[in-house]
């Protein structure tokens, strides 16, 4: 029981308890109303009931609409009486004395519950919440860790709170959690991909370097790249270079330029320099997923391995322990039948013999599979290694090429010699206009806000260079995103 069983009587959830909590959430004006006509029970979506001592969740069914339900500091030890409220959205039962999760079923819109600080040792009873968006049971009594990967079938959970239960000391628990719950966004009030960085980091550091330890980094690798379809881009590291988007984010705050195309052949030239960019960007896309595709293979194939290698030897080893049970069921029933002391003897030095050989079999199948385990972490780590320095290469360039064929593969570095081939004309093109201009050679009548563009040439001049500069700026930093999400992969 709670602390305040020492000075508080405990309660059980009653009308007076709930209507009184109804006026508490009204308005000061609406009070003497909702008094007056007796609250319609229908019409409330939200109450909470904190610090009240509750010992007994009951007398909630006529508050079928709830969506927000606050029980939280109370003294409940089982979770009841809510069937009813099946619209729920955001449940608290937090710092209760709570053993058992259950009596969730009917909850199915519920996207957040919070059970920190309770006595749970056990995650089940959560199938029917495929909303959980959110959910913290920290500071309770889970102590398996593997109880962890029930969560799985939570395919929308994506910020969960596991901090403070006995597991959470154990030396892998943060990659174990994360490796097995890919679609995590927080754990522990922290962004997964910034807290595991730093883990996978103090692991690198430490001087064993054991096959446990770098499964976990084999994993979390995979887990990463089994994504939804929706999101397929993003795990190829190369979103927004589909259609137009990066194109249209180069000029997207750029008015000044824009105004360039009422002259006479940059408007030609602003035509045709979006065709170049957009196949260029398109090609660097449609690679980017084949590289992706590649990635998925080669972790399927390890994965594959990795089950094959295992099956085998739990074959062999049921195999040899098979036969040994069959030796010494055989030994047993002689030395039942046998008179002599002797034989029993005998064949007691023959299954003590018969136990060192079956261990110095199963020991010599563990440094088979061990070794076998170990070459193929090595072969895949060649392998993606190849593939994320290939595809690094090609998003910075490193072996640019120097036409623009839609044939050839293209390099974001190809992106940037598009818009400084392109940058130098629009110049040129100025330049002659503005000559013109200084001349009086030309016949056309300009709008008010190009003619301020092209008052004098520094002006002209300096509005073209930010702009380029802008321009670049943009084109590097979709680089850098690019590197920075391969490098963390």
């Amino acid at each position: 029981m709670s602390q305040f069983f020492g000075n508080v009587e405990p309660n059980i959830i009653d009308d007076e308890m709930v209507q009184k909590a109804i006026e508490e959430k009204c308005p000061e004006d609406l009070g003497d109303l909702a008094r007056a006509e007796n609250t319609n029970c229908k019409v409330v979506t939200e109450l909470q009931l904190s610090f009240k001592s509750i010992l007994q969740i009951d007398n909630l069914w006529p508050l079928e609409n709830l969506t927000k339900l606050q029980l939280d500091n109370n003294v409940i030890e089982k979770i009841e009486g809510l069937e009813s409220l099946v619209h729920l959205v955001w449940l608290d039962l937090s710092f209760n004395n709570i053993e058992v999760i259950e009596g969730l079923d009917t909850l199915v819109k519920l996207q957040d519950l919070s059970l920190y600080s309770n006595r749970i040792s056990k995650l089940e009873h959560m199938d029917t919440l495929q909303e959980l968006q959110i959910f913290s049971i920290g500071k309770n009594n889970l102590t398996i860790l593997e109880d962890v990967v029930y969560l799985r079938r939570l395919k929308n959970l994506r910020t969960l709170n596991l901090s403070g239960n006995p597991f959470c000391n154990k030396e892998h628990y943060m990659l174990f959690v994360v490796a097995h719950l890919p679609s995590l966004v927080y754990l522990d009030f922290k962004l997964v991909r910034d807290s595991t960085v730093r883990f996978l980091h103090s692991l690198i550091g430490k001087s064993g370097n054991s096959i446990l330890q770098r499964f976990c980094f084999v994993a979390l690798g995979a887990g990463s790249l089994q994504k939804s379809g929706s999101q397929k881009h993003t795990t190829a590291f190369v979103e927004y270079l589909n259609g137009s988007f990066l194109f249209d984010s180069l000029y997207a705050e750029d008015t000044e330029v824009a105004k360039l195309a009422s002259l006479p052949e940059v408007e030609e030239l602003l035509q045709a320099y979006p065709s170049w960019f957009v196949s260029v960007c398109e090609n660097l896309y449609n690679y980017g997923l084949e590289e992706y595709e590649k990635r998925e293979a080669e972790v399927s194939k390890f994965y594959k391995r990795l089950h094959e290698i295992l099956t085998v030897n739990q074959q062999e080893s049921k195999r040899i322990i098979s036969d040994f049970e069959k030796r010494n069921q055989r030994r047993l029933d002689e030395i039942s039948h046998t008179r002599s002391g002797d034989i029993a003897e005998s064949k007691r030095a023959e299954g003590k013999e018969d136990v060192l050989q079956l261990w110095d079999a199963l020991m010599t199948l563990e440094t088979l599979v061990s070794n076998d385990l170990e070459e193929l972490l090595q072969d895949f780590k060649r392998s993606i290694d190849v593939m994320a320095s290939t595809f690094i290469e090609n998003i910075q360039g490193i072996y640019p090429l120097h036409t623009f064929s839609l044939t050839t593969f293209c390099t974001l570095s190809q992106c940037r010699d598009l818009e400084n081939q392109h940058h130098e004309k629009l110049m040129e093109m100025t330049f002659a206009i503005l000559e013109k201009m200084d001349k009086d050679e030309l016949e056309e009548d300009f709008p008010d806000d190009v003619r301020r563009l092209l008052v004098d040439k520094d002006t002209t001049v300096n509005t073209i260079h930010m702009s380029h500069s802008i321009r670049l700026r943009k084109i590097d930093k979709r680089e850098s995103d690019m590197l920075c999400n391969t490098y963390q992969w």
